[in-house]
């Protein structure tokens, strides 16, 4: 199960795939890229969460 996941905007969800790809133009590995940007918004984010099952 996935607890407390961040929701997020429209806006806010381009902006992290904008930022994966600019890490991953840099020569970091999609995971790596990936994991750095969801730590990132789980340690940045403030506001409604969701439980999946």
């Amino acid at each position: 199960m996935l607890k407390n996941i961040p929701t997020l905007t429209h806006q806010q969800q381009q902006e992290a795939v904008e930022k994966i790809q600019a890490l991953m133009a840099n020569g970091i590995s999609s995971g790596v890229a990936i994991t750095e940007i969801a730590h990132e918004l789980y340690a940045n984010h403030v506001g409604e969460r969701i439980s999946l099952y």
